[in-house]
């Protein structure tokens, strides 16, 4: 090779790597223009210069596994949990703790056992029994989930659709619930069973932290059940049967990292054994293409999921469900 050829492959490589390079700064340029956008849209602010860095280039790490993503069902999207690591996302998932055993209910009892009657779909939304999405922050998604499912219940048997009081129950839940540091769904029903009832949110609101009970706010009781009961476990036409009926409190795998960024479609993956979020089950219905879902209904404010919901495969090949919503599934008697 002559040494004017050389000299022109030269000029061609580094004219290449000049491109790559600026492309790359054009990229991280893009991405801190993104990552500023974000910052805005939710109200983060950094401590200093060295924080805003490390939750950058986290940021950057997020948005790079978002848009490599793909799977045909369901999609991911940048959301209020971009600058989190997954197990730092995990870590803030500490509202919930373990399924417990019973108490005023049995898993004997299960009032839907011989229901024949049951649509091919259902969402409780449009018989409006459901509340408005709203936001736990970090705290509290037991409290979150049984209230849902009372709230349900409550405008079911009575035509009255009451936003409930989750703070009475961060606040005065007892017994092996630890508001903000994690709860039971059962420990709620009890407390609401034996309290004679709860508060609606606008007489007892939403603080986000843990509060001295406050029995003067919670004496305004607007909604009562008697009990609750549970869904047989690893059962989902068990679980169909109750939901046709009314929404249902259900113990989810909520750590993954698909369940962090999911945005649309129905979520479909692992069967989920670490229980460490709660959700309400809605409803559940059949894509245009035949899948079967559950619709489930979260507390992480209307910027996460589809406008605050999600749908989860229905009917999988674990017995668990998917995410583990078939383990312990509950619901308030009224």
């Amino acid at each position: 090779m002559s040494s004017t050829n050389i000299l022109t492959l030269f000029f061609i490589i580094l004219t290449l790597w000049n491109s790559v390079v600026i492309c790359s700064r054009l990229l991280e340029t893009s991405l801190t223009e993104k990552h500023e956008l974000w910052m805005k849209e939710h109200g983060k602010f950094y401590k200093d210069v060295a924080e805003k860095q490390k939750r950058f280039e986290i940021f950057k790490e997020n948005v790079e596994f978002i848009e490599s993503f793909y799977d045909s069902d369901f999609n991911l999207s940048i959301n209020q949990f971009a600058d989190q690591t997954n197990e730092e996302f995990k870590a803030s998932l500490n509202g919930n703790k373990k399924p417990l055993g019973v108490g005023i209910a049995t898993e004997n009892e299960f009032r839907y056992e011989n229901v024949t009657d049951v649509p091919a779909t259902m969402d409780w939304r449009e018989r409006g029994a459901v509340t408005p999405i709203k936001d736990q922050y970090k705290c509290s998604c037991w409290a979150f989930a049984t209230v849902a499912a009372t709230e349900g219940i409550h405008q079911i048997t009575t035509g009255k659709l009451v936003s409930l009081s989750e703070q009475e129950l961060v606040d005065c839940v007892q017994g092996n619930s630890q508001g903000c540091n994690g709860g039971y769904t059962e420990d709620a029903y009890e407390f609401i069973a034996k309290n004679g009832g709860i508060a609606s949110e606008s007489k007892y609101p939403y603080k986000n932290a843990d509060k001295k009970c406050n029995i003067k706010k919670g004496a305004y009781s607007v909604a009562k059940i008697k009990g609750y009961e549970k869904v047989p476990k690893f059962n989902e036409k068990a679980l169909l049967k109750a939901v046709a009926n009314q929404p249902v409190a259900v113990y989810i795998d909520g750590g993954q990292r698909a369940f962090q960024f999911y945005s649309s479609g129905i979520l479909k993956g692992k069967c989920g054994t670490d229980l460490d979020h709660t959700v309400t089950i809605v409803g559940y219905g059949i894509s245009d293409d035949g899948v079967k879902y559950w619709l489930l209904k979260n507390s992480w404010g209307t910027k996460w999921g589809e406008k605050g919901y999600i749908k989860m495969k229905r009917d999988i090949h674990s017995k668990k469900g998917s995410y583990g919503l078939a383990t312990n599934p509950t619901y308030p008697v009224a």
